[in-house]
């Protein structure tokens, strides 16, 4: 096993790759928890449900014609396709894809640094975890 750096990680939102102008991103699994105790338990029992999660990234604004507003901002409010390749790109490496509904488009004007941008989405079906090239 090798620790790897997050700075080779690509990811796409409806095909439009955002790499470049991103420097963070999370994608979070979770599932329903239901609890199913009975009587004469001295504890919770717990029963799994229906997966979850969400995902988030953010990084530095550009207002380029491919930068994060002019590609994030009409799609609030649709589900689209995200890609994450925690690795980078190549054969064999990492790669979830999943639709996402995009619920949120942030921009952080401080007055002393640069502009930066973040982006929640809420996951919509299932998580295809399939390595590139698979």
């Amino acid at each position: 096993m090798a620790f790897v750096h997050g700075k080779n990680t690509y990811i796409s939102v409806d095909g439009d790759d955002l790499s470049a102008f991103t420097n963070t991103s999370t994608l979070t699994r979770t599932a329903d928890s239901h609890d199913v105790t009975t009587y004469g338990k001295n504890s919770h029992v717990f029963q799994g449900g229906l997966l979850n999660g969400t995902a988030s990234m953010g990084g530095i604004y550009d207002n380029g014609a491919t930068g994060p507003r002019e590609v994030l901002e009409p799609l609030i409010g649709t589900v689209v396709a995200l890609v994450r390749r925690p690795e980078g790109t190549g054969s064999s490496l990492p790669q979830d894809t999943v639709d996402v509904l995009i619920t949120s488009y942030v921009e952080t004007n401080p007055v002393a640094d640069m502009v930066t941008w973040t982006c929640e989405f809420q996951l919509s079906d299932d998580v295809d975890s399939t390595p590139q090239g698979a």
